[in-house]
């Protein structure tokens, strides 16, 4: 099981077609800095785009507008609580340009609840009492976490739990979160596009180094 090099890459960013989303594949795939975007019932899509947008935990950005939901605890965050819950609140949330946030399949949801299972994916969510608010998953290596998707239903509160998920990352020394494409609302948090080398180079260091952090579960815990 092999991927071509993620340089041979087209101009958009697509690497391959076709193959399967099996543990195995997907695992392979982002530690070489590839991931999986397609519309149902179209074949699977491998993408590396270049530039890459990421998030250096230590340039995360807190607006004076949002230091308010902290200072007042505002909402409640906790990890992997319910993974099935986030990754489909996620595929039926309307994007810009994109209905319904089609892309997320069921053979998706199957793929990334199996590498929930196994200790790869986790979710984050926000709370507003005991209503599910907000969150979004995506996947931990060694020392950097692959953000998937976020969703909100209460104004900020994606934002909320993105920014916590950050300055968790941070105090366990996590070296970078990849975002895949820029938003104006990453970049807002602190986001910046770099070279696919550059970004390739971080991961062949820090996706084989020892996770930081033991268990994801006790993330929040002391929230």
């Amino acid at each position: 099981m092999t991927f071509p090099h993620p340089n041979l890459a087209n101009e958009d960013g697509i690497l391959a077609v076709g193959g399967d989303l099996s543990s195995d594949r997907l695992l392979l795939a982002y530690q070489y800095g590839i991931f999986p975007w397609f519309n149902p019932g179209d074949p699977i899509l491998w993408w590396s785009p270049d530039p890459r947008f990421v998030l250096f935990p230590s340039d995360l950005k807190v607006s004076k507008s949002m230091r308010p939901y902290f200072n007042q605890k505002k909402f409640r965050v906790t990890c992997n609580k319910a993974f099935r819950e986030v990754i489909s609140a996620c595929q039926q949330t309307d994007r810009q340009g994109q209905p319904g946030g089609t892309w997320i399949t069921e053979e998706m949801i199957k793929a990334y609840t199996q590498l929930h299972q196994q200790g790869y994916a986790h979710s984050i969510e926000v709370w507003q009492e005991e209503q599910l608010v907000g969150g979004l998953y995506g996947l931990a290596m060694g020392k950097i976490f692959f953000g998937e998707s976020m969703f909100t239903r209460v104004s900020n509160a994606s934002k909320f739990g993105f920014i916590s998920l950050v300055k968790k990352l941070r105090e366990f020394d996590f070296e970078l979160i990849d975002c895949q494409q820029a938003t104006n609302h990453l970049k807002s948090l602190g986001g910046k596009s770099i070279t696919r080398t550059r970004f390739l180079t971080y991961l062949e260091k820090y996706t084989s180094a020892n996770s930081p952090l033991e268990n994801w579960n006790e993330l929040f815990k002391s929230q």
